[in-house]
């Protein structure tokens, strides 16, 4: 399984470790990954993510999964979550707006 956020796509970053006499040895930063069920609004269902905790607080802050999928760039996305994004803009899409 692979170490990306399904949703804001953050991935590892490389660095080094340093020791106190200034020995560097290569390293991985992994982002925290967790495990989570978001829930649609527009189309009433629960979908289970791998989503960064940072993610996670960004979906929060932006009102919720459908209002951060719809801003969010294709290119970011998991394959899932762009099918996900791509259901929610066709079920705004046959929903009327209200007036």
């Amino acid at each position: 399984m692979s170490r990306v956020c399904e949703l804001t796509g953050k991935a590892f970053q490389t660095g080094h470790k340093v020791s106190h006499a200034n020995n560097k040895t290569k390293r991985r930063f992994n982002p925290n990954l967790v495990n989570v069920t978001l829930i649609s609004d527009a189309l009433g269902q629960a979908f289970s993510l791998r989503v960064s905790a940072s993610g996670l607080r960004t979906v929060e802050h932006r009102g919720g999964l459908d209002a951060f999928l719809r801003e969010a760039h294709a290119s970011d996305l998991s394959p899932r979550a762009l099918i996900l994004k791509r259901k929610i803009a066709k079920k705004a899409a046959a929903t009327p707006a209200a007036a």
